[in-house]
């Protein structure tokens, strides 16, 4: 939802937004993206092959369209935006969410073969910026800017909450350990699991809930079965409005091995969530350890059931450190600081041409 979010928020006197996809069967976000005002289109390609000889045909919609600017996310999309920038000499801007590392060999190689064809890079992390320093050395200007969150949206007081427990069988008063993540394998959701099992060991009162779905669904619920969690885990799989389960959470952990910077963590914190986390990417210069949670190294993610169930067992701190949280979104995390600063990167790029 980040992106109909920001279009929403740009100023529509200086900015019209035209947005293009390839793979025909993401198209979940067209109706939202298409209520801000922006225009939508699908070239329906299928895989990155395709989207790399789709050059001409973007060019031309470009061109067709009179795009000024064009502002790509996601590696191939970037690669394919920095050649039409060059042909029809648009400038380009792309930003990269991920470190350079765990691309595959092809992938981060066209990256970085392509990377100085256009005007600006942005990093959504500053982990993610050094990645890019160091293993593309590029010579275009790399900016920093951070993912933001639209917090006059992610509050609680919810009313869509009433029965969710009920209708999901989540015991009424139990502690409720939740998070909100694609099920790929940078998520080591199996070892979310154990982490759960262990925690219900040691505080029974507790109930967990994953939000999402992906190619490691299968892995997980094999896990939890082996460890006896399926009556204690709730999965009600890929939402679009994640609001009112993030206000019945009372702690949000995440165990991801490598990260840029997630959305899902910014929204849990500006719904008052405490974090436990490992400290991967971005998320260490979101999460001050001890102040809006608890930090614990990339590597050792076993560490988090020490945090987990102290916060398990102490509503008042759960609670000072949600507030904690939340305060923290709002004054660095906005999405209107962040939008304020991709605004700020349209008119150096275009004031320049």
């Amino acid at each position: 939802m980040l992106l109909p979010e920001t279009i929403a928020l740009h100023n529509t006197d200086q900015f019209d937004f035209s947005v293009a996809y390839f793979l025909p069967w993401k198209d979940q976000l067209v109706k939202e993206i298409e209520a801000t005002g922006a225009m939508v289109h699908c070239f329906n390609k299928t895989n990155n092959l395709k989207i790399l000889a789709s050059v001409n045909i973007v060019a031309q919609y470009v061109k067709d369209n009179q795009i000024d600017l064009i502002h790509a996310h996601l590696p191939w999309a970037g690669i394919l935006a920095r050649l039409v920038g060059k042909k029809i000499v648009v400038p380009v801007i792309y930003t990269e969410h991920n470190k350079q590392e765990r691309y595959h060999f092809t992938t981060k190689w066209m990256n970085k073969l392509t990377f100085n064809l256009q005007e600006v890079a942005i990093a959504v992390s500053a982990d993610v910026e050094e990645s890019i320093q160091k293993n593309i050395n590029p010579n275009i200007k790399v900016q920093t800017i951070l993912n933001g969150v639209n917090t006059s949206k992610f509050q609680g007081g919810q009313q869509m909450i009433a029965d969710l427990k009920n209708d999901f069988n989540i015991p009424p008063h139990a502690i409720i350990v939740g998070t909100v993540a694609v099920f790929r394998t940078q998520k080591r959701l199996e070892k979310w699991i154990e982490l759960a099992a262990h925690l219900k060991e040691k505080f029974p009162e507790v109930h967990f809930i994953m939000l999402g779905d992906g190619p490691e669904e299968e892995k997980i619920k094999n896990k939890m079965a082996s460890l006896g969690l399926v009556d204690h885990v709730t999965m009600p799989g890929r939402l679009e409005e994640v609001r009112p389960w993030l206000e019945i959470m009372d702690l949000y952990m995440m165990t991801s091995e490598f990260e840029g910077l997630p959305i899902a963590l910014l929204e849990a914190m500006s719904m008052q969530l405490p974090i436990i986390s490992t400290d991967a990417g971005g998320i260490k210069e979101v999460i001050r350890n001890g102040e809006e949670g608890y930090l614990v190294p990339v590597n050792e993610p076993e560490k988090l059931l020490a945090p987990a169930l102290e916060l398990a067992n102490d509503q008042t701190k759960r609670r000072i450190m949600g507030e904690k949280a939340q305060r923290r979104v709002e004054e660095a995390f906005s999405l209107e600081r962040m939008v304020g600063q991709l605004e700020q990167v349209y008119h150096k790029v275009l004031d320049v041409q």
